[in-house]
């Protein structure tokens, strides 16, 4: 795979809504049902705050994965933990371009001063938490019946990956 990663720019957020919207059609990465349009995923990049990456994975000028973190809590005591997402077109999966994102996405977080990356995922995406554990994410637990979607409970599994150092307050 040639693909690379780079921050994400405003004239990736039709491929970021594409590939987001293949994930919702999926149903095995996320509990939102209502598809993403660009204009959605443009007001999402500009209301985030600069210390919480948006990275795209590209072969050549054609997007491919995205990674994403994004605020945690609103909480003080929480302003260095992270909650990421990542997304990897149909066509492209299991090549390597979630790897890539990924990556990216944790130097990016780290290099922005976040101190944790968490999330919640699928049991059945087998895929993602191999790539994640791959990448050093440790498993902490699992919510049963988290939520519901098309009418069926599921579990999710939460994972963190610690990055640096928190500061000293």
């Amino acid at each position: 795979m040639a693909a690379l990663a780079r921050a994400a720019r405003a004239d990736d957020a039709a491929e970021i809504a594409r590939i987001w919207n293949e994930g919702i059609e999926d149903r095995v990465a996320t509990f939102e049902t209502e598809p993403r349009t660009t204009e959605r995923i443009l007001s999402w990049m500009r209301s985030k705050e600069p210390r919480f990456p948006t990275i795209v994975g590209a072969d050549g000028d054609r997007v491919i994965a995205w990674a994403a973190a994004t605020e945690y809590s609103p909480r003080e005591c929480y302003a260095g933990v992270g909650e990421f997402s990542v997304y990897v077109e149909r066509a492209s999966r299991g090549r390597g371009a979630g790897r890539i994102a990924m990556e990216a996405l944790i130097e990016a977080s780290e290099h922005a001063g976040l101190w944790k990356l968490v999330s919640r995922v699928f049991p059945e995406n087998v895929a993602s938490l191999a790539l994640l554990g791959s990448l050093g994410f440790r498993e902490v637990g699992t919510y049963r019946r988290h939520a519901r979607l098309d009418g069926a409970w599921h579990d999710v599994v939460i994972v963190e990956k610690l990055l640096s150092d928190p500061p000293e307050r």
